[in-house]
């Protein structure tokens, strides 16, 4: 059984198909990357997945269990939460307190929220900044802060979605590094990334979208081949690399 299963999903906006008839699954451990053009319909598949939206038809499936209609607050009690492309911290909250809301969802209690959120913010990199005003930090510090308050939830599986955009080439490395150790310590990885190159590189599989639709799925390599994606990108001129 996957961990997530995505059923013949649609969601309509105003008469437009913002996501149609998309069936997808991933399995525990690994890290699916998903690729497509502006509009393509990714980032609403996370909002289907996360509960922010309910879908007009089809099924969300994790560990068996049905999802799709949930709020969003009782799907990440079931082990399923998200970054946003535009970072979302608690301006007025330090490191640590940003940290705590996550916590506070999987330990309940202060002492043990507080115990819990000392190697998230190692992994990230931030202890030294724990007291610090999360509107004081810079973008990348940003980005990492909410993959650990996503992180705190005590996740299953994470929705990535965009956490390269705006970052330098060594910030980018940087978060590459993050992303792979989060994966190695069980944590499974939904990640939505426009760079080619970083998708390609960390993803064990690849589903790309199209005007809402999937388009391929598959190795990184064969996706980057596939004359649908390449037609997608660039016209059907050469080969994703």
């Amino acid at each position: 059984m996957s961990l997530l299963e995505i059923r013949n999903l649609n969601k309509t906006f105003g008469g437009l198909a913002a996501v149609k008839n998309v069936t997808a699954s991933i399995e525990k451990g690994e890290i699916l990357g998903m690729i497509g053009p502006n509009g393509a319909g990714k980032t609403t598949l996370f909002n289907l997945i996360s509960g922010t939206y309910p879908p007009d038809s089809g099924s969300i499936l994790f560990e068996g269990d049905k999802i799709e209609g949930k709020a969003d607050f009782q799907i990440c009690q079931k082990g399923i939460c998200r970054t946003y492309q535009i970072v979302k911290p608690f301006n007025n909250l330090t490191v640590l307190e940003n940290v705590l809301v996550g916590a506070f969802r999987a330990e309940g209690r202060t002492r043990l929220a507080k115990e819990s959120f000392l190697d998230l913010l190692n992994l990230i990199g931030l202890h030294g900044k724990r007291n610090h005003l999360a509107s004081s930090l810079t973008l990348a510090e940003k980005k990492s802060l909410e993959l650990a308050r996503a992180l705190a939830t005590r996740p299953k599986l994470v929705l990535l979605d965009e956490v390269m955009a705006g970052l330098n080439p060594k910030e980018q490395s940087d978060s590459i590094a993050l992303i792979l150790e989060v994966n190695r310590r069980g944590i499974t990885l939904l990640v939505i990334e426009h760079k080619m190159k970083i998708i390609m590189s960390i993803s064990n599989r690849i589903v790309a979208l199209h005007y809402g639709e999937k388009i391929a799925e598959g190795a990184p390599e064969e996706v980057a081949r596939h004359p649908k994606v390449i037609e997608a990108y660039l016209g059907g001129k050469e080969v994703l690399a």
